[in-house]
């Protein structure tokens, strides 16, 4: 007869655990309606084991937000080759990637819950805005091109958390959809902002003809009285 001996995880293994058990935890519930005792049921361990590896349940939490805002931020990061509409589809293809495979860690990064994650949730929307004015070749945009980026990230984030939550509208129209997004509030900028208008008629220029953005204007153009049949 045999018996079953339970494998002991070494350092490293365990904290890593612990921040998977934490990533779920918190996506389903805030910071403060979650104890070190759920923590310590969910991962299977003593609740003074918890402790040995952090101090406390919101070093935990800030650790397991920590990580995933390192995933995620990484998703902006693609090759600078191309028409800036299909770099930025690709890019949202990896971001709701990370929001689907890491739907908890998702959930428990843009929750938020304390300052420093608060901070950390910070961190990679400046990394998105920085990635996307890498991609558009800009060092320093002034306040209208500037806000239209921010501005974009946080209609982003908010679609992707929307989405995960009710998935009604298939992810890749979600996607497509984003990078439209985008082009429109540039367009409605640079109708009012020279350098808006140069850094879109910039864009404009390396768009194929079936890419997004001329998709977009057929949309547009056929909603207008007199254009849809060519008037």
């Amino acid at each position: 007869m045999t018996t079953g001996v339970r494998r002991r995880m070494g350092v490293e293994e365990r904290r890593q655990q612990l921040i998977d058990v934490a990533l779920r935890l918190f996506s389903d519930r805030p910071p403060e309606d979650v104890s070190i005792d759920d923590i310590a049921t969910a991962a299977g361990i003593s609740r003074p084991l918890v402790y040995h590896y952090f101090p406390g349940k919101y070093s935990l939490y800030e650790a397991a937000v920590r990580r995933a805002a390192d995933e995620l931020s990484a998703r902006f990061h693609v090759p600078h080759e191309g028409p800036f509409s299909l770099r930025l589809l690709l890019v949202m293809g990896r971001y709701f990637d990370f929001a689907e495979e890491h739907a908890p860690g998702f959930s428990a990064l843009l929750r938020g819950g304390s300052v420093r994650s608060e901070a950390v949730v910070e961190e990679v929307r400046q990394a998105a805005y920085e990635q996307l004015l890498a991609h558009l070749e800009l060092t320093d945009p002034g306040p209208r091109m500037s806000l239209v980026i921010r501005t974009w990230v946080g209609v982003a984030e908010t679609t992707a958390l929307s989405w995960l939550a009710d998935r009604s509208i298939p992810r890749r129209e979600l996607e497509r959809q984003l990078v439209h997004d985008l082009l429109a509030l540039a367009a409605v900028t640079a109708a009012f902002d020279e350098e808006t208008a140069g850094v879109l008629r910039r864009v404009v220029e390396q768009e194929p003809a079936d890419g997004p953005f001329a998709e977009l204007v057929a949309r547009l153009l056929a909603l207008v009285p007199g254009r849809a049949d060519g008037g």
